[in-house]
């Protein structure tokens, strides 16, 4: 059997190597997921120290939530990898390159027009993948979440957004595309240099523009109104010198009542961005059920044609002002403590090192030969090789480093927020905002170990009320 194996010509052994390790990652993937669904069947009711923070009522509710998504994850993966391995078996990409070439022919644009072909692929690739994910989103978003009232979205308001995003991508996905190809196509021996700096500059651009121009093609952005609550972030900020210029409110609750808080901006000009859901005071899932709100609430969504619905929730959404100071010192922390920087260090480290690795696998033509391309090496097929299919490896390995290095800073921006003297307000607020998205706090030890980005949610607590680590 070995001996057959080394028999085989580089190329097929290149396109077998592919395959087994994309089905090996599945398979422990699937693996882990096993064990996890195994915790959701048979931990039925709440564990002895969960006592005092969780309710039976919420503790099954997470679980049948959680549980429900798992079996989802299991099916939508199954299909993910079949559909791979189909379209590398079936000759799927150079099948999807040579329609790409009958399209820029219709426009007498012959094969020497590489970067026009390569656009068409790309756009025709990515119409395929949203088509294809279409069903499994619709099925996530409108019985998943539905059931277990998350979502807020009508069919309407939905496919509106999906286009929306298409479009977007499109309009952000294929300039930037075709200038990389051009870059590397002049950029001589160093080429994978200019390549490199390119990208930074792209993505240090859409970091920049994305909450300002981007993000408001789909939300709403608004300045968080004056009051006790503004005041006290500004003074918080101020307290570690974080360079905070504005603070918005983003209405998340028209897609779903998942909750979140992030900030952005380089230098001397840094926003924070709060979701509605994440705000007691101002989330309109606490108004939707109180009567007269109600109706204004539901006339004004009317009157600006506004298809997201809204429902009455039996429990208050968010956070507490205090509680929502405490959710920023820890995000705060990130700034202070210099995760964010660190992150995209790590990044861009590694961006260059695949652009040179790249830069050293572009020639070898076995690697075309084995996904199909026996006349041609186009530079975009080249790039989803290497990336996708011959680094997938490192990527894994790179994956679960960056989860491990996830949980420490998680750790460490909680010590900074329990340092500002915020410890009890965060204690309740991870309690909270884990009731309001249903997590589930009993988690298998390789599961998290290997999925987690932030620290299970006991564990968060026990770290803010024991001993301080230095």
């Amino acid at each position: 059997m070995l001996g057959e194996i080394a028999e085989l010509p580089a190329e097929e052994k290149i396109f077998y190597a592919v395959l087994v390790f994309s089905w090996t990652v599945y398979l422990w993937e699937a693996y882990l997921a096993f064990r996890q669904r195994r915790i959701y069947r048979s931990t039925m009711h709440v564990p002895t120290e969960l006592g005092k923070i969780m309710d039976p009522e919420t503790f099954e509710k997470s679980r049948l939530y959680q549980l429900d998504k798992s079996n989802f994850g299991f099916w939508s993966g199954l299909y993910s990898e079949t559909e791979g391995t189909l379209i590398l078996l079936l000759g799927g990409i150079p099948f999807l390159w040579k329609m790409s070439g009958i399209v820029t022919a219709r426009f007498g644009l012959g094969p020497e027009y590489e970067i026009s072909q390569s656009l068409v692929f790309l756009m025709l690739a990515t119409l395929f993948s949203a088509l294809t994910g279409l069903p499994w989103s619709l099925y996530n978003t409108f019985v998943i979440e539905e059931k277990h009232g998350f979502n807020q979205q009508t069919l309407g308001f939905f496919l509106k957004d999906a286009l929306k995003k298409f479009a977007v991508t499109q309009c952000i996905l294929l300039p930037v595309t075709s200038l990389l190809l051009y870059i590397i196509k002049i950029g001589g021996d160093y080429f994978f240099i200019y390549a490199w700096l390119f990208t930074l500059i792209v993505s240090l651009v859409l970091v920049t523009i994305y909450a300002d121009y981007i993000a408001p093609l789909f939300d709403k952005f608004t300045p968080l109104p004056e009051g006790e609550l503004k005041t006290d972030i500004e003074s918080m900020a101020k307290s570690i010198s974080f360079p905070l210029t504005k603070i918005y409110v983003v209405e998340g609750s028209k897609r779903s009542s998942h909750s979140n808080a992030y900030f952005y901006g380089f230098f001397k000009n840094k926003r924070i961005v709060l979701f509605d859901t994440l705000l007691e005071d101002y989330s309109p899932l606490n108004k939707s059920g109180e009567g007269e709100s109600a109706t204004e609430q539901k006339d004004e969504n009317e009157a600006s044609g506004d298809e997201s619905k809204l429902k009455p929730k039996n429990k208050k959404q968010g956070c507490s002002n205090l509680e929502v100071l405490a959710v920023l010192g820890h995000e705060l922390g990130h700034w202070k403590l210099g995760h964010t920087v660190k992150n995209i260090v790590i990044s861009q480290m590694n961006s260059f090192l695949c652009f040179f690795l790249f830069a050293a696998l572009i020639g070898r033509k076995e690697l075309f030969l084995a996904f199909g391309f026996h006349d041609s090496q186009p530079t975009l097929i080249g790039l989803m090789i290497i990336f996708q299919f011959i680094f997938s490896p490192y990527n894994e390995l790179l994956s679960f480093c960056l989860t491990v290095l996830s949980r420490r800073f998680e750790f460490q921006a909680d010590a900074f927020a329990r340092g500002m003297g915020r410890s009890a307000e965060l204690y309740s607020a991870l309690i909270k905002l884990n009731k309001d998205n249903l997590g589930f706090p009993v988690a298998d030890w390789l599961f998290s170990m290997w999925h987690y980005s932030h620290p299970p949610l006991l564990e968060r607590l026990r770290a803010l009320t024991g001993p301080k680590q230095d």
